[in-house]
């Protein structure tokens, strides 16, 4: 988001070293790490912006409501000649009402956006992500650049280790939010660049991805 498994490479043969297995967190106790089982669950979804305007935006929710996926069919930026600025860049700015057990916090969690860039050369693209709970001033922010010349489908991965610092509020409800924004540079190219932001996974439901805590008094 890699995260709990553990490869020791030793060298020298004539040493042999024993095979040191950690512990994954479906083979933890449930009640010293995390909740049990999918108690958290997406209760609704909520966007507006430039690069998601209404109805323009299609939604899967998985049964058991914790993976949610977004397809968006206007979220492109384009640059060059004859295009105006305001297509220079485009955002989304999507609103995750979440239930979680009470008593818990959770901070981690993965999420992948999927598109295509066509950079003449000189071109730069960025793609960048902000996550917020409401009713916090604290920001994660995540951000991948693309140089051209390109012309390819990509993949941006967000994932928040140990250290992240926004957590969701103590409670049995909280918001999410995330601000997505595509953008292009020089605003001055003869040449037409396009990046497009065509799905975001919101994967809840792999336990993997999130890191919980239990709320303390001052939570």
């Amino acid at each position: 988001m890699q995260l709990l498994n553990v490869i020791v490479l030793l060298a020298g043969a004539a040493v042999a070293a024993p095979t040191i297995e950690v512990p994954t967190l479906e083979d933890r106790d449930d009640t010293l790490d995390r909740p049990s089982g999918h108690e958290i669950e997406i209760k609704g979804v909520a966007y507006a912006g430039s690069g998601c305007p209404g109805g323009t935006v299609a939604s899967q929710l998985s049964t058991d409501k914790t993976t949610l996926t977004l397809i968006y069919d206007d979220f492109i930026a384009q640059s060059g000649k004859n295009i105006p600025p305001k297509d220079y860049r485009k955002n989304c700015q999507l609103n995750v009402k979440l239930r979680y057990p009470q008593g818990w916090q959770f901070s981690v969690f993965k999420a992948d956006y999927r598109g295509h860039a066509t950079l003449p050369h000189g071109a730069t693209g960025t793609c960048k992500a902000t996550y917020y709970f409401s009713g916090d001033s604290k920001q994660m922010s995540s951000t991948k650049t693309f140089q051209g010349p390109m012309d390819e489908d990509y993949l941006k991965t967000d994932t928040f280790g140990v250290s992240s610092t926004v957590w969701s509020p103590c409670g049995a409800e909280g918001m999410l939010n995330i601000n997505s924004a595509i953008q292009l540079s020089p605003l001055d190219s003869e040449k037409r660049a396009l990046l497009t932001s065509e799905s975001t996974d919101l994967k809840f439901k792999q336990i993997q991805y999130l890191q919980w805590r239990k709320c303390d008094k001052k939570s």
